[in-house]
Parts: structure tokens; sequence; C-alpha cells
């Protein structure tokens, strides 16, 4: 189904790719099948998002055109570009080469990458079609369970270095998260206004529910 929800979601891995120091680049693994634990605020539980990893799941045309790296997804902070993306059906991640520019501040994250020193990678992606498997279901191809939403066609549009990762299971590969990130903010707040709005509706049939009754009371006297 459709995903309506446009906004950016974020997975941070860990960084394990080997360092090419002639051409200034890092292997990286920058998204895995790894569930994410989210909250549904309209359905008031908790389901695992999964991002899916099977021929025809990842749109990479953004990050073959555009791919840029950033240090903590600060748009200000460029510190290089993703090369040579590509969905490995293999291993169900994505992979790709982070090829680091010489300026001062680019330089300084790469050598704290070198050394060991940072380790984590973080990608912002969208979604634009999702599998939805209810509890206790399975998933089409049988490998899911649910509660779980399965991104069937899903978008990455850049990746950066981040200083405490998370998601272990991708090389350097997710950062970590606050139990409650920006999306699932969001989304709260959203369901909050729409539940406002709900509130406000009620009230105000209930005055006119009132009111009709009311008149009616002063017709029989």
């Amino acid at each position: 189904m459709p995903n309506k929800n446009n906004n950016v979601f974020f997975r941070d891995l860990r960084m394990d790719g080997n360092v090419d120091d002639t051409a200034r680049t890092v292997d990286i693994s920058f998204s895995s099948e790894a569930p994410v634990k989210r909250y549904d605020w309209r359905e008031g539980a908790y389901y695992n998002e999964i991002l899916g990893h099977d021929a025809g799941n990842v749109d990479l045309t953004r990050l073959e055109n555009l791919g840029v790296a950033l240090y903590n997804h600060d748009r200000d902070k460029v510190i290089g570009a993703i090369v040579e993306p590509y969905l490995d059906t293999s291993e169900h991640r994505c992979k790709a080469k982070i090829r680091f520019d010489s300026d001062e501040f680019a330089e300084t994250i790469y050598q704290k990458v070198k050394s060991g020193t940072l380790k984590g990678i973080s990608v912002g992606y969208l979604i634009d079609n999702v599998e939805v498997v209810a509890d206790g279901k399975k998933s089409a191809d049988g490998r899911f369970a649910g509660p779980c939403k399965i991104a069937r066609l899903w978008t990455p549009f850049e990746a950066s270095v981040v200083s405490v990762p998370a998601d272990i299971d991708v090389g350097i590969g997710r950062s970590y998260g606050q139990d409650i990130d920006e999306e699932e903010l969001r989304s709260f707040r959203k369901y909050q206004k729409m539940r406002k709005q709900q509130e406000h509706q009620k009230q105000l049939a209930d005055l006119e529910n009132l009111k009709r009754e009311l008149e009616i009371l002063e017709m029989e006297c």
C-alpha cells in the first residue's frame, strides 16, 4: 500500500568497511533488514519497521546521482560523496563507498574514521510503499512476523558519519537514537491535533443537540 507519510526517517549502523587511503574511500553498509521499533499513535501500538532488501525494493537513483556524505545529518557539514551504491540481495543490505573530501573538516572526520574513533553510519530515507503485516500474521514472502510494516519501495537520499552507533547489524552502519525520534514526535503532534479537532467537533455536536432539546422543551411548554 502507498505510504501517506512523506516524512524523512533515519537509521543508524556501525562502520565496518575497508579504507583505501589512496582513493580516500571507506566501504560501508548503510542499511539492513534489522527491525526498528516504532509507535503508531493512531493505533496506540508498537510495530517493527523493516526495510525490504529484495530486488526492486530500493530506489538508489538519488544516491547514484546526488548522494552526499554528511556529518551527523548536518547539511552544512558535507564531508564527501556516496559512490557506487548497490543492493546486495544475498546479504539483504545496501552498500556503498564514502569518498572523503580533502578540506580541513572532512580530513578531520576521515582521520577519526581511519583511527576507529568514529564508527557510526546513519542513512536518511523516504518510504514510498509498505506492506502491513498484522499481529500474528506473516508477510507475503513468509520471512517476517507481524505486527510490522515492511518498506517494499524506499529511497535512501544521504548517509552520514555519526557519533554513536546503535544498530550494530550493519557495518560503518544505525546511530544511537532517542526512545522517541523526531518522526514519532511529529506523528504524535499530528495525532494530538487530530484528537483536538475531533473533540471540538464533538463539543459542537453536543451543543447543537442540547439546543434542539431546549427548543423542543420550549415548544412543549
